[in-house]
């Protein structure tokens, strides 16, 4: 396909499509040497990186507003989520009070209603050692966060202890595997390497520098084998500058801290007297922890809940959210004295 001279320019610079180039200037006979080609080709394929690259400015799926309430509608793509209903194994029955307490009068205002739901049972303890495989990320309407279904690879491990729910970290997906190391770091992991709470998680050190160096090294396979997102690690073992979330307060307890949708910690510095880790929350806030207590690695997952909008006051009650009046709006009462 020959082109004249300014319609290769004007296609060239994407300004103009082939075919308007070629109304727009004919050919010119002589125009060009008969060693340059013409030739263009008119479909140019983008490369896998620029297609990936021209679809992050879709991060929520829009309604063609063919009704008042879908016009406004927006909710974030989560095309990895699980659309059938969850394991009934792992789930109880919600009971709801409508924010009323046991002698019938309302305490939190603003509540009842709502669609029927069962509570997902999350296990924040995450006792069970060795690898768990994950199967499946679903949705919680219980929680702005996304949970991940796994399985343990134990063979002797039956009944409900074989599946259990986790708080999903972002980028978690099906096929990945997840393992708890809260009862410390199993014995030959890592050559060079004992876990004991004496010496704070760090590998047996002698006189000489290769021991030391020795030491370093374990330290560092240890890293790259337990560092990773979904794995949960006491804060003694995991290097400064981690992102983390799920953070418990007591060494025996659970995952208190940072479990919202899109939050996360950062381990800031360990202390040198090796009992308190000094750990930013997701307000600003620097909070000493317990060496002890274990952090899962990793962001919580579906951080874009928060750029999600409703739509309609419709969708709110089907949260269970009643209609909320500000209380200066309220008529103010003025007791009447005889």
């Amino acid at each position: 396909m020959a082109l004249s001279r300014l319609g290769v320019r004007l296609f060239r610079s994407r300004l103009i499509s082939p075919p308007l180039a070629r109304v727009l200037s004919p050919p010119l006979s002589g125009a060009f040497p008969k060693r340059f080609s013409t030739e263009v080709t008119l479909e140019q394929r983008p490369t896998d990186v620029n297609a990936a690259l021209s679809r992050t400015s879709t991060l929520f799926k829009t309604y063609k507003p063919i009704t008042p309430g879908i016009r406004h509608l927006r909710r974030p793509l989560n095309p990895h989520l699980y659309e059938g209903r969850p394991l009934r194994l792992l789930t109880v029955a919600l009971r709801k009070k409508g924010g009323r307490n046991s002698t019938g009068r309302i305490t939190v205002r603003s509540r009842g209603g709502g669609h029927r739901r069962r509570i997902r049972l999350v296990d924040f303890m995450r006792t069970e050692p060795g690898p768990h495989d994950v199967i499946r990320i679903e949705y919680d309407p219980n929680r702005s966060a996304h949970i991940a279904l796994i399985k343990n690879r134990d063979p002797n491990v039956e009944g409900a202890k074989k599946w259990s729910y986790i708080l999903a970290c972002e980028g978690l997906r099906a096929g990945h595997m997840v393992e708890s190391f809260r009862k410390g770091i199993p014995e030959g992991l890592v050559e060079g390497f004992v876990d004991s709470k004496k010496i704070r998680g760090k590998a047996l050190v002698g006189d000489d520098d290769r021991a030391a160096a020795n030491a370093s090294l374990a330290i560092g396979l240890l890293r790259a084998k337990t560092v990773k997102p979904g794995n949960v690690l006491p804060l003694r073992l995991i290097p400064t500058g981690t992102i983390i979330h799920s953070i418990a307060l007591n060494p025996d307890g659970r995952a208190i801290l940072v479990r919202s949708a899109g939050s996360f910690g950062q381990i800031i510095v360990h202390e040198d007297n090796g009992r308190y880790s000094q750990v930013r929350l997701q307000s600003g806030e620097v909070r000493r922890v317990l060496q002890d207590c274990v952090a899962t690695i990793g962001k919580v997952s579906n951080p874009l809940w928060k750029g999600r909008s409703l739509g309609k006051a419709g969708r709110a009650r089907w949260l269970g959210r009643r209609p909320h009046v500000r209380g200066v709006a309220m008529n103010a009462y003025v007791p009447y004295f005889i």
